[in-house]
């Protein structure tokens, strides 16, 4: 029995080829569509997952407030893990982390490292992240040691065994290798090439609460204490020695974040980008509906081409089948259409895998479709998608009454046909508000590129400064100066795209003192100029100001200089012109040199916060070159020679400023990038549910279609008779998806500070393009079904 099944469902397939291509191919996409975004999301929801202990570690994030604006941040000062250790018995252990991206150099072999991490000696104890060589308990115990990478021992010494041999750091420290570690995997926020210990920082020999540079874990001894060490860490902050100590003009609280929770929902990004919650549900039910469209594709389908089996249920209703007999027939022919766009999903998705992980930035491999729990989930979802598509289709033709085909021919009842029209509305409903959606993602991502900044990222290269350039630093900046196409040249410490150094500011105003928490920029004299941040009110850095940084006599008479941002001195109650020769402190006293108008030093998430800036080029760990932008290859010729001469020694690795920029908005540039696909994708998806619509209004009218003809109607008539009900349906989804998308696009946006307005013409640009794909959908079957011969149709009739 089942192999005659198999039969007359194989050869259905071959007789309507076109039919069998549109089912198959929309299942597939639809498939595609589900596995792609399934290992996605699979991956986002696994990460920190692996760790042993991850129920148990918390991360810290900082609150402060002056009373009149509240900060938060990831990072912490170096007393945070420390003292809550002495004092909470909750907290097992700590590890306080930071990120450097040194030179490190062995024998002759050197090379500018990123995801260099500093940890405290418990790291290895706490996360499970596996060490080939060495004991976690001891590899970071002491100044001076690093575990590597199992990547970078292989970089650096080959097949050689490095423990117990030494790297050297920015062409100074050596550090003793004491472990090699299975490098992190995708699915981590902490992510390392190398560990050196805490304890090798000056840093680590001081606890203070205020200079938040360190990202802070903490380890509980059960998941449950998260929640009651919360209140006690807020009273604890809240008593009057911590208060003192903190500062009386601020209010310092820290708050405990799960570390599996981190990733996907806290708003503070740590060692490594955050994703989003939102964008995980928004793409699985993307998944879910573009599945849907396709199950309702080849729903709309299978009932159109009903109407040329009449004679076949005919045959087999006389000769004594039953309903289950015709309903388990057709449900098997949905079962091995949903069979065969299965398996070419697979192997689509397979093929796919390396242009989808460079849209989403992830390192998905075909070996995660093939574990058991995948395979079972396929075999699941091509049941499930056979029974969403097939079981209408199968329940309508198997309760045609045989009475009732040889009287009047197969008719299906209009409740079936405004069904199947609400279903193409929803379909379109679906396509529309993915557009929209699009749209507004890429507009917003367009306004962040070409918004202006506060500072000029363009044809700025970045290079690092070592120690040798710290040596000969204005030799070097001389050298630089006579390359012709380079306009200036300054330095500073980190990026200012996303500045991370935090310190606290005090000052005495005309309301009483004040304390609170800013961004800093340690830079040179010549940075505020080569980036082009417009000064306000003042004058900028000059040679003198250095002179003022004097170390003698126990820091006795050394003094800043700063620049503030507008941001710092409406915090201080000042006007800009006023602040100008008062003095402010940072640790040591200072006087505000100059005022620069606001810019940008976060992502437009965030507001523009107090900011200063103050002359030390010690901590100038970056240079930053402005060029003119022509012949750049020679430009570039020209300063890596300069840097062979000065830093022969260190790597010449340049990068382009607007690169870190750019680097903040990877999450919303890689949903733009998914929603454009699969937006394109279920636009796709209903235009074959239209052409299926089209496909069964034509032939149910085949009749009428024929008579107009004889009396002379037009193929523009026709074909608007026949199109003008498909373009009404399309015309009502996107009246429903109008408001949908913008409720759902308004609040998205209002997680930037800083974002577009929506305007009447995304949506109508949209709507238009969604009722013209429409309409050359259906034209296709218009115009098809126009240029038939009358008479063939009336004598079928």
């Amino acid at each position: 029995m089942f192999k005659n099944y198999f039969k007359i469902a194989w050869r259905n397939l071959q007789k309507n080829k076109l039919y069998t291509f549109v089912n198959i191919t929309g299942l597939t996409v639809g498939i595609v569509s589900c596995i792609l975004i399934g290992l996605y999301v699979s991956e986002e929801l696994s990460y920190d997952k692996f760790h042993d202990k991850a129920d148990r570690i918390a991360r810290v994030t900082m609150q402060y407030t002056d009373g009149t604006t509240i900060n938060r941040a990831a990072l912490t000062g170096t007393k945070v893990g420390p003292q809550f250790r002495r004092t909470f018995p909750a907290i097992t252990a700590f590890a306080r982390t930071v990120q450097y991206s040194p030179v490190v150099s062995v024998g002759d072999k050197t090379f500018n490292e990123t995801h260099f991490l500093y940890a405290d000696s418990a790291f290895f104890s706490i996360f499970t992240f596996p060490l080939l060589k060495g004991n976690p308990a001891t590899v970071l115990a002491a100044p001076n040691q690093v575990v590597l990478t199992e990547t970078m021992a292989k970089k650096y010494f080959g097949e050689s065994d490095p423990i117990g041999k030494t790297l050297k750091v920015n062409n100074g420290k050596d550090y003793t290798i004491t472990g090699i570690a299975r490098d992190a995997p995708e699915n981590s926020q902490i992510r390392f090439n190398f560990v050196a210990s805490f304890s090798s920082m000056r840093v680590s020999r001081e606890e203070i609460w205020w200079t938040a540079n360190y990202v802070t874990y903490l380890l509980l001894p059960h998941p449950q204490d998260l929640t009651p060490l919360q209140r006690q860490i807020t009273a604890y902050m809240q008593t009057d020695p911590v208060r003192y100590e903190t500062g009386a003009g601020a209010k310092l609280t820290y708050f405990l974040e799960p570390l599996t929770w981190v990733h996907l929902h806290s708003t503070l990004d740590g060692l490594e980008p955050n994703g989003n919650i939102t964008y995980i549900y928004i793409l699985s039910a993307v998944a879910v509906l573009i599945l849907l469209i396709a199950c309702v594709n080849y729903t709309n389908l299978a009932t159109a081409q009903a109407q040329g089996r009449t004679g076949e249920i005919s045959i087999r209703k006389v000769l004594g089948a039953g309903k289950g007999q015709l309903f388990r027939q057709y449900l098997g022919e949905s079962l091995m259409l949903t069979v065969i766009a299965l398996l070419l999903a697979v192997f689509i998705s397979i093929q796919l895998l390396p242009l989808f992980n460079q849209i989403a930035n992830k390192s998905l491999s075909s070996a995660s479709l093939l574990q058991p729990l995948p395979i079972l989930s396929l075999l699941l979802l091509g049941l499930l998608v056979s029974l969403l598509a097939g079981a209408y289709p199968a329940l309508v033709l198997s309760n045609i009454r045989l009475m009732s085909i040889l009287r009047s021919g197969f008719r299906l009842s209009s409740s079936g046909g405004n069904l199947r029209k609400s279903l193409i509305v929803l379909q379109f409903v679906i396509s529309v508000f993915l557009m929209i959606s699009t749209m507004v993602i890429l507009q917003q991502l367009s306004f962040i590129q070409n918004k202006k900044l506060g500072y000029d990222k363009d044809h700025v290269l970045v290079l690092p400064a070592s120690e040798e350039i710290h040596e000969k630093y204005d030799a070097v900046k001389a050298a630089i100066r006579q390359v012709p196409q380079v306009i200036n040249t300054g330095g500073a410490s980190g990026t200012p795209t996303y500045v991370e150094w935090t310190d606290g500011l005090s000052a005495t105003t005309e309301t009483g003192q004040k304390n609170f928490t800013v961004k800093a920029i340690p830079c040179d004299a010549d940075f505020v100029k080569t980036l082009g941040m417009q000064i306000i009110a003042g004058s900028n850095f000059n040679a003198a100001d250095m002179h003022m940084l004097d170390t003698t006599d126990n820091n006795k008479n050394f003094r800043y200089t700063f620049i503030l941002n507008e941001s710092a001195v409406k915090a201080l109650g000042w006007t800009p012109q006023q602040a100008i020769g008062k003095t402010v402190e940072k640790y040591y006293p200072g006087i505000v040199r100059a005022v620069v108008k606001d810019f940008h030093f976060s992502s437009m998430h965030e507001a523009i916060g107090p900011l200063i800036l103050f002359q030390d080029t010690q901590w100038v760990s970056r240079m930053y070159i402005k060029v003119s932008g022509k012949d750049l290859p020679g430009t570039i010729a020209r300063l890596q020679s300069i840097w062979k001469e000065y830093a022969p020694h260190y790597p010449f690795e340049y990068h382009f400023l607007d690169e870190d920029y750019n680097t903040l908005y990877k999450t919303e540039t890689r949903t733009g990038e998914l929603f454009g696909v699969f937006s394109l994708t279920a636009i796709l998806l209903a235009c074959l549910g239209l052409f299926a619509l089209a496909a069964y209004t034509t032939a149910q009218r085949t009749k009428e279609i024929g008579i107009r003809k004889v009396l002379g109607a037009s193929l523009a008539s026709l074909v608007g008779m026949l199109s003008k009900d498909f373009l009404r349906l399309v015309a009502i989804a996107s009246l429903i998806a109008l408001p949908m998308s913008w409720w759902a696009m308004n609040r998205w946006l209002q997680g930037f500070v800083y974002h577009i307005t929506l305007s009447w013409w995304m949506f109508a640009t949209v709507i238009l393009l969604a009722l013209f794909i429409a309409l050359a959908t259906v034209s296709f079957q218009a115009i098809r079904a126009g240029l038939a011969n009358p008479v063939k149709s009336l004598r079928s009739e």
